[in-house]
């Protein structure tokens, strides 16, 4: 095993720095034998599992010839272990983030305030994309009512098998909230969304496998109207509480639009890496 993993980071660490190379090594080794990095290092006895594994085989030299050619490995293998969810993924998803599983969280620790007790309790994820975020809202409060919208049919479709893959029941639909928003029966107790927030000029600033490989539509918004989503859905008044997903540049541009459309209580909360990322406020 040890020989192993040295072979792959020695491939790979031309192109990657080396504690991720050694993380991509010993992923690929984990998803290959169907073992755990403990079992494989202090615990296997079977050592057919490592045939696949061997330098100069097709199947490891495809899996690094794609790596090096910047491929995201939750591509290659099809899925991403996040926030205890196995999310199905292909490049018409994007690849679940830390900070995703933060704004979630922090869902969590106030849904006892915001859940009216005698009512089913009804929540909108907006450009649901894999569905992560509403199945994972979902597995948590098995009794709310929770509905996942995105303009990608195709996305649609993956967010359903990963309802399924993940054993909750989460209803997905195809929907544009700029051509016309759906009626869904008055006002939701909770809207979330992770809209597109990246700047066109922010691009030159990210990793070449983001900008090659995961979808730009998912991602990007135009440099004179970064907000342009969150306005959409804040003026729409959907929701009686707002948790968005935010770009760290825009949390006081965030907070005015908000306030103007009527909501109040707004609470900013940083990511992990001590950036802006999260707001979230209730219909005054």
């Amino acid at each position: 095993m040890k020989e192993i993993i040295h072979y792959i980071v020695s491939r790979l660490e031309t192109h990657y720095p080396a504690d991720e190379a050694t993380a991509l090594a010993w992923w690929i080794a984990e998803e290959t034998t169907g073992c755990t990095r403990t079992r494989l290092q202090f615990d296997c006895k079977d050592t057919t599992i490592f045939s696949n594994l061997q330098a100069g085989t097709p199947f490891l030299e495809e899996i690094i010839d794609r790596l090096l050619h910047d491929e995201p490995i939750q591509y290659i293998f099809g899925h991403s272990l996040w926030n205890g969810l196995d999310i199905k993924v292909t490049p018409a998803t994007l690849i679940p983030r830390p900070e995703t599983a933060e704004l979630v969280d922090q869902i969590h620790k106030t849904a006892g305030i915001i859940q009216t007790e005698n009512a089913p309790f009804r929540v909108l994820d907006i450009g649901t994309g894999s569905g992560c975020i509403a199945i994972a809202l979902k597995k948590a409060h098995p009794e709310w009512q929770v509905l996942g919208i995105d303009i990608s049919a195709e996305a649609v479709e993956i967010a359903k098998e990963n309802a399924q893959r993940n054993g909750v029941e989460v209803d997905f639909k195809v929907a544009d909230i700029f051509a016309n928003i759906p009626d869904f029966n008055g006002v939701f107790d909770l809207v979330v969304s992770n809209p597109p927030y990246i700047c066109e000029s922010e691009k030159k600033d990210m990793r070449p496998n983001v900008l090659a490989h995961e979808p730009s539509a998912a991602l990007f918004v135009p440099d004179d109207d970064p907000l342009r989503f969150y306005r959409r859905i804040v003026q729409s008044r959907m929701g009686e509480r707002l948790y968005f997903e935010i770009n760290e540049a825009y949390p006081e541009e965030m907070k005015t639009l908000m306030c103007a459309n009527g909501y109040t209580d707004i609470i900013v909360t940083n990511d992990i890496y001590g950036k802006p990322r999260i707001i979230q406020g209730r219909m005054a």
